[in-house]
């Protein structure tokens, strides 16, 4: 028990400065930039996409009410007060394990979890019940990261894992065109009104309705991945302080539009390649998830083989697979367990390459 609160109060009293304490021997760097501040970084580029899904949430609310004012305050704090609990949930239950892990362990409380409890209410629904989060919170972080060891052990996005045990175990609450819009018990809906996200859609007609709404975000879909701009904002802060892999975003778009590029010319959808790569989660997973430093490939090399896996995979799910019309989530969670094998045979490349060198000088 003195463990559990050495190492929690060890984590609030670092929480917003680094500790002046030194190594007693052996080499030692400081350095202003460490794990929390980068844990912080990413964080600050989701809030983009957190502050506009709030307000989508209260502006579709609205849609569906038949409220079509513009209501922009108002739309947001209807939406800030049910994604708000969503947090409450992800945070104490997640960083209770964190805690408790790490005083059972006897080590300090690592700050992986800041990230992952900030996405998970940005990739499920908004009408996702508390209990089901909650089940899914402990689910990731004790099968999907404590059982490895901590943070930077563990194999799978915990956010991603969440995700998938809830698609899996409640898909009621996960699919469907009912789960995208919150409202009050017995409030009314407008007649014919639908919450179908644009990937649900079955025209090409009605698709191409969507896809400027798609680009700015006003259409259903999860809290946080519904608009590319604020997405794009994101990417920009991550690529300006060197925190994410452009090669990973770059090698998911080219996986992607190459897959999507053969379904165009197949006939096999009516939604050119180019187009998928603003709905769904596409845009999300690629910038935010599959550019996790923990689960994604090391190598240079192995980065663009992961990228383009990821992009291919998830186009190939969409179009492949009409029981599940997303595919990011599986499509990254497959890189993430290939990730190690793709930077073994890249490595072993290399090796094997200077090995014939060597041997052809000598």
């Amino acid at each position: 028990m003195k463990k559990f609160w050495i190492a929690t109060k060890d984590a609030f009293e670092t929480f917003l400065h680094v500790p002046g304490t030194v190594t007693r021997k052996g080499s030692h760097v400081r350095d202003s930039i460490d794990l929390k501040r980068i844990m912080i970084l990413v964080v600050i580029a989701l809030v983009p996409a957190a502050l506009f899904g709030m307000w989508n949430v209260g502006y579709q609310h609205g849609l569906a009410v038949g409220d079509t004012r513009l209501n922009i305050l108002g739309n947001w704090w209807w939406g800030f007060l049910r994604v708000l609990p969503l947090y409450i949930v992800s945070y104490v239950v997640g960083l209770f394990i964190e805690f408790f892990s790490s005083g059972l362990r006897g080590e300090e409380v690592n700050e992986g979890y800041l990230v992952s409890g900030f996405l998970i209410p940005l990739i499920v629904p908004v009408t996702t019940p508390l209990w089901m989060l909650a089940l899914a919170v402990a689910f990731a972080v004790i099968f999907g990261k404590e059982v490895f060891g901590g943070t930077g052990m563990n194999i799978w996005n915990p956010a991603l894992l969440a995700r998938a045990f809830l698609f899996f175990s409640y898909p009621s609450a996960m699919s469907g065109s009912e789960v995208w819009i919150a409202h009050k018990a017995g409030e009314s809906l407008v007649d014919g009104f639908t919450g179908a996200t644009p990937l649900a859609l079955d025209s090409a007609a009605q698709y191409s309705n969507t896809v400027w709404s798609q680009f700015l975000g006003t259409v259903p879909g999860a809290v946080g991945e519904t608009s590319v701009i604020a997405i794009l904002l994101g990417a920009f802060i991550l690529l300006w302080t060197g925190v994410a892999s452009w090669k990973i975003m770059a090698g998911s778009v080219l996986g992607a539009l190459f897959v999507g590029g053969i379904g165009d010319l197949a006939g096999i959808t009516a939604i050119p390649c180019w187009q998928q790569l603003i709905v769904g989660g596409f845009a999300f997973g690629t910038v935010f998830m599959a550019t996790d430093p923990v689960t994604s490939a090391q190598t240079e090399t192995g980065k663009w083989i992961y990228g383009i896996l990821i992009g291919a995979l998830c186009i190939t799910v969409r179009l492949f697979n009409p029981g599940y019309a997303e595919g990011m989530m599986l499509a990254i969670l497959m890189g993430n367990t290939c990730a190690p094998l793709i930077d073994h045979i890249v490595t072993s490349s290399r090796i094997n390459r200077r090995a014939k060198k060597l041997l052809k000088a000598a």
